[in-house]
């Protein structure tokens, strides 16, 4: 069933905010001694005979059904945890009730899977005041929301609602599934959120002047060619070569700025803490101060972080509702994310310059514009459409590649931005991702193949756009982003 987040703020007193600050503070240990026990637990199974056994096994079913034994047997269960957790929970009980230890194990739980699929590294312990939020398993008992009111073992905190927030007012009519507590470090200053999980489907916005209704969805293919800083977007009605979260950029140049700052000031702080070549002394316990202009740079780079998360998933949401108007059945290429960001293990030369290429490939992009996030975003507004996101298959449609006038694959460069082709004796420019967004919006229902016929039929609409497109890109005074070719 479909569900959405309602976020509100809480009206806290300063008493009930050091009870909510203490609380997550006894969350954040309880994390912790979880994720030590999986440490303990994880070491003495990977040291015994068994587990070196299966580990020489060739990948299949068979030893996936030996590794889930021995994460029985070794009790790296997330029922196991729970177990664990139990008599912790009571020593704390008039802080935390059960339910909300319960989530806290499986969230510790779920982040410790990441090492036993070794799809991570390390799972790190939280800091002090790193844990920021906390939540229950219904909203029948402990964190729970009733008649305008936080209720959490005998703390009861009233919410803020605006008089003319006809949003929150329709949204509280539904059902609460469970809870969620969140902190915010705001210019300075903590503040506190109440999640509510409502079941069903968001309110329908109108506009006040006109009575239209906002964001609707539209009719008919779109396709979708997204890089991990523009996306290119091509439907009947429109074709669009965007950058992804433009204003995260003005931001990125304040935050390397207040890094530089406080690596200055840490250095200034604690001298005998580093080397005479500017490295960080290693193999002693280093006691590291902070002075009260450092904790302020701290904080300063702490709300910039927190801007930069906010405004990118507004970009993205404002993104998601412009793209979601053009079709009811948007198609988009799989994307390996994750490789992305890692850095290149191959060590190559520059054959002009003779020096070592960087290993580093797309990762700060991809913190950056998040393009991941956009594609989620889009999904869930889909999923509450009765419709869903299609990805199509990237090594079958190699978008980037075909040409539907001849019917041939030509592989390129990354650098060639442009396709160039030959009809009837005439040269024909077409910028690359949007040639790539316009074939997948022509992906028959497969989504393994592109409808040729379906090409032909929507080309002339969309070359018309195209070059609606690229003069207003030539046009515009801003930025533009080196991948676009303009």
């Amino acid at each position: 069933m479909s569900n959405y987040i309602l976020t509100l703020k809480l009206d806290t007193e300063k008493y009930q905010e050091d009870i909510l600050d203490k609380r997550l503070e006894i969350s954040r240990n309880i994390y912790n001694s979880c994720l030590g026990e999986l440490y303990k637990r994880y070491n003495y199974m990977r040291q015994s005979k068994e587990y070196k056994k299966v580990v020489k096994i060739a990948k299949g079913k068979e030893r996936n059904k030996q590794f889930n034994e021995l994460n029985k047997k070794y009790s790296l269960t997330e029922y196991s945890l729970h177990k664990f957790v139990k008599p912790i929970q009571k020593h704390f009980k008039n802080n935390v009730d059960s339910f909300s230890t319960q989530k806290i194990a499986s969230r510790c739980f779920s982040a410790f899977q990441g090492l036993m699929f070794h799809t991570a590294n390390k799972v790190c312990f939280k800091k002090y005041g790193e844990m920021n939020s906390v939540e229950g398993k219904s909203n029948g008992t402990g964190i729970r929301f009733k008649d305008n009111q936080l209720i959490w073992n005998g703390l009861k905190i009233n919410l803020i609602v605006k008089n003319n927030d006809e949003y929150a007012e329709i949204s509280l009519l539904n059902e609460v599934k469970y809870c969620r507590i969140v902190r915010k470090f705001i210019r300075g200053k903590y503040k506190y959120y109440i999640q509510l999980v409502l079941d069903g489907i968001p309110p329908i916005k109108y506009n006040k002047e006109t009575g239209e209704v906002k964001n609707s969805i539209g009719k008919g293919n779109v396709g979708i060619d997204i890089g991990t800083q523009t996306i290119g977007i091509a439907s009947k009605h429109e074709v669009k070569l965007l950058e992804l979260a433009p204003e995260v950029n003005n931001i990125e140049t304040i935050k390397r700025r207040l890094l530089r700052k406080l690596d200055r000031q840490r250095r200034i702080n604690n001298p005998n803490s580093f080397n005479e070549n500017g490295t960080i002394k290693h193999g002693v316990k280093l006691i590291w101060v902070k002075s009260n202009k450092y904790i302020k740079t701290q904080n300063e780079l702490r709300d910039i972080q927190r801007k930069q998360a906010d405004i990118k998933k507004q970009s993205h949401n404002i993104l998601a509702n412009k793209i979601v108007s053009l079709g009811d059945r948007i198609l988009v290429e799989t994307m390996n994310y994750k490789g992305l960001q890692k850095r290149s293990q191959n060590t190559t030369v520059n054959e002009k310059t003779g020096k070592f290429n960087k290993k580093k490939r797309f990762g700060k992009s991809l913190a950056n514009k998040a393009p991941s996030m956009l594609l989620t975003i889009l999904d869930n507004k889909l999923k509450w459409n009765n419709t869903e996101l299609y990805k199509v298959n990237t090594y079958k449609i190699k978008a980037s590649q075909y040409n539907h006038f001849d019917e041939k694959y030509n592989k390129k460069e990354l650098s060639e931005r442009w396709n160039i082709f030959n009809v009837d004796n005439k040269e024909i420019k077409i910028q690359r991702d949007l040639y790539s967004s316009f074939l997948i919006m022509n992906v028959k229902e497969n989504l393994e193949e592109i409808d040729r016929d379906l090409c032909f039929g929507t080309y002339d609409n969309f070359k018309h756009l195209h070059d609606k497109e690229i003069n207003r890109l030539l046009s515009s005074n801003n930025k533009k982003i080196s991948s676009m070719g303009i």
